[in-house]
C-alpha cells in the first residue's frame, strides 16, 4: 500500500527518542540500587559538570512539561494551592512541589535527589523552588548565580561566575566523596558542544520551504538536548534526526501539507494544547517554524568554547536567552524573523513565566516596527489549563491569520 502524505509526514525518530527518554527515566528511578547519585536541577542549569561525576540528572521543568502534555497540572496545582502556594506562581513550581509529596504525574513522581543544582539565569522562582524542595529532601542545594546581563557580560561578572565555577566542581567533589573528574569534564564539554550545535542544524532545517520541521515538533525534540546534553546519546540521535530532516527537505515533504505562511512562536508552549494549536494553525496553511525557546538550549554556542568547556561556561550559562535585555532579545527575534522568512511572530504570555513574558510588549513594538509583519499576542499558561480560553485564542487566531493573508495577497 503506497504511504498517504501524513504517513510522510511523521518524523521516524520519534520513537528512537521514546525509548531514549523511557531508558533515561528508569535510570534515575533505579539510581538507588545501581549506587548512582541523582540531582534535580533546573533547566538553565550547569549539567555538564554532573555528568563528569556520573552523576544523572533529573529536571523537574521537563516533568512538568510531561504533567501539563497529560492534562495533570490543574489537579497537582490545586494540590499545591492547598497546601498554601499561591495560585500566581510557576505552575511548573506547582506542580512539581505538589507532586513530590504524593509521587504523582505521569510517571508517579521523581526519584529523590541526592543534591540540587539551582541556576537563576532563567528566572528568581527557582530559588524559593528549589529551597522548598531541599528542606522536603534534606539534601544539599547549590546555587549558581549569574548575573543579569543588562547590554554585556565584563569582566567583573566574568570573575565572579567563573569562582563559582570552582566552587561547583569543589561542592560535587564533596558530594559524591571523590575528586572532581576534570578529565571526563573535557569530553563532556566537547560533546555538548557538538550536541547544542547539531541541534541547531536540526532547527536550522526549517529555512527551507516548506519547513521539514516546525516549532511543534521541535518543542517535542527538545528533550535530549535538556535532559542528555553532553552525551554520546544526545549527539546521536540529532546526527539521525538532522539527516532525516534534510531527506524531507530534498524531497519536498512538510512539517504540515500546504504550507503558505510561515510564524514564529515566542515563549513556552501550551503543553495541554500543542496539538490543537499545530492543527489550528495548519488549517490556515501556517507552519510555526522557528521559535526562542527550543533555541534556546543553541543559543550560547558563540559563547562557549570546546577545548575549555569549564572556562567558557561563565558566559555562556550567564548569556542564555531569558538572563539578556528586552532590547538584545528583540534583536534575536528580528534576526530570526530574517533567517527564517517569517511572516507574522505568536507571542504566547505565559501566566506562569513573568520573565519569559514581561518584556514580550516591548519584543512586540520593536519587531513589528523594524520587519513590518503582524503580530498576536495569546494568554496562557504552560501548565494550568485554567489560564486557557479556546474560544478567545480561537477567534485572535483567524483574526490574526486573516490580518496576514492580507497582507501576502
Amino acid at each position: 500500500m503506497a504511504s498517504t502524505g501524513e504517513d510522510k509526514r511523521k518524523v521516524k525518530a520519534v520513537k528512537k527518542m521514546k525509548d531514549i527518554m523511557t531508558t533515561y527515566y528508569i535510570e534515575a528511578k533505579t539510581a538507588a540500587q545501581t549506587g548512582r547519585k541523582v540531582a534535580w536541577i533546573t533547566s538553565g542549569g550547569p549539567v555538564e559538570p554532573l555528568l563528569a561525576m556520573d552523576v544523572i540528572p533529573v529536571y523537574p521543568e521537563n516533568h512538568g512539561a510531561m504533567i501539563g502534555a497529560s492534562k495533570m497540572g490543574v489537579d497537582l496545582c490545586e494540590k499545591a494551592e492547598a497546601m498554601g502556594y499561591a495560585s500566581d506562581l510557576c505552575s511548573y513550581a506547582r506542580s512539581d512541589i505538589a507532586c513530590a509529596t504524593v509521587n504523582g504525574g505521569p510517571i508517579g513522581g521523581l526519584p529523590r535527589p541526592d543534591m540540587l543544582i539551582c541556576g537563576n539565569n532563567i528566572c528568581g522562582t527557582v530559588l524559593k523552588w528549589y529551597e522548598v524542595q531541599a528542606r522536603y529532601f534534606g539534601c544539599p542545594l547549590f546555587i549558581f548565580d549569574t548575573p543579569f546581563c543588562h547590554t554585556e557580560f565584563n569582566d567583573d561578572m566574568r570573575r565572579y561566575v567563573r569562582r563559582q565555577v570552582d566552587e561547583y566542581t569543589a561542592f560535587l567533589a564533596e558530594a559524591c566523596g571523590r575528586p572532581f573528574d576534570f578529565d571526563r569534564m573535557k569530553e563532556v564539554g566537547r560533546l555538548s558542544v557538538e550536541g547544542q550545535r547539531t541541534w541547531q542544524q536540526v532547527l536550522d532545517t526549517a529555512m527551507n520551504r516548506p519547513a521539514p520541521i516546525s516549532a511543534f515538533d521541535a518543542f517535542f525534540h527538545l528533550a535530549l538536548i535538556v535532559t542528555l546534553r553532553g552525551t554520546q546519546i544526545a549527539v546521536d540521535y540529532y546526527r539521525e534526526l538532522l539527516a532525516e530532516m534534510r531527506e524531507r527537505a530534498a524531497e519536498g515533504i512538510g512539517s504540515i501539507p500546504n504550507e503558505k505562511y510561515r510564524l514564529l512562536w515566542d515563549n513556552l508552549p501550551v503543553w495541554y494544547r500543542t496539538k490543537w494549536l499545530s492543527e489550528k494553525f495548519a488549517s490556515h496553511g501556517a507552519c510555526l517554524v522557528a521559535d526562542t525557546y527550543t533555541s534556546a538550549w543553541c543559543g550560547s554556542l558563540k559563547y562557549m568554547d570546546e577545548n575549555d568547556f569549564l572556562g567558557s561556561m561563565a558566559e555562556g550559562y550567564s548569556r542564555i536567552y531569558l538572563n539578556i535585555g528586552v532590547d538584545e532579545m528583540a534583536d534575536t527575534v528580528a534576526a530570526m524573523v530574517d533567517k527564517y522568512g517569517v511572516d507574522g511572530v505568536v507571542l504566547h504570555s505565559n501566566r506562569s513565566c513573568k520573565p519569559y513574558s514581561l518584556g514580550q510588549y516591548d519584543i512586540q513594538r520593536i519587531v513589528e516596527e523594524r520587519k513590518g509583519i503582524p503580530s498576536l499576542m495569546i494568554e496562557a499558561d504552560m501548565v494550568d489549563e485554567r489560564a486557557f480560553s479556546e474560544s478567545q485564542i480561537d477567534t485572535r487566531i483567524d483574526a490574526f491569520m486573516e490580518v496576514i493573508r492580507n497582507r501576502k495577497n
